[in-house]
């Protein structure tokens, strides 16, 4: 099965370690050596964590003399945000149509609750006369 940008960009920001290097990379540039001075782990691996997030099209890497500065590309950023905001709004509009209908029964119970609080004027239909016990009724 093929694994789309979408979903890799997703499973390589999965990781506490990747997305902060991401937001590392947010505020500059840097390179492998930079960004391990930051982790108890060793170069090798904060490498791997960067060919992940370069697999996935979130970081490049450049080549400037003997450096070798690590970047973000925001491209598969604004894909993941579009993709975001996408459902973001379909949940919204969800919410707001349950809003609607919240409130629409929250007006019938005020309607119903103020019907029922109406004064009784002591005048009884002929139903409530016959089916009402009287005061010597053992019911």
């Amino acid at each position: 099965m093929a694994v789309d940008q979408l979903s890799r960009a997703f499973v390589a920001l999965a990781d506490p370690t990747r997305r902060d290097i991401v937001a590392r990379l947010s505020v500059r540039d840097a390179t492998v050596g930079e960004l391990a001075e930051s982790y108890a782990m060793s170069m090798q691996a904060v490498s791997k964590h960067l060919k992940v997030l370069e697999e996935a099209g979130l970081v490049s890497r450049s080549r400037d003399a003997q450096r070798r500065p690590c970047h973000l590309e925001p491209q598969v950023f604004d894909l993941m945000t579009s993709w975001i905001e996408r459902y973001r709004r379909r949940a919204e509009e969800r919410f707001l149509r349950l809003d609607a209908v919240l409130a629409a029964m929250g007006d019938s119970d005020a309607t119903a609750q103020a019907q029922d609080a109406t004064p009784d004027t002591g005048t009884h239909s002929r139903t409530d006369r016959l089916t009402a016990p009287t005061e010597g009724d053992p019911s």
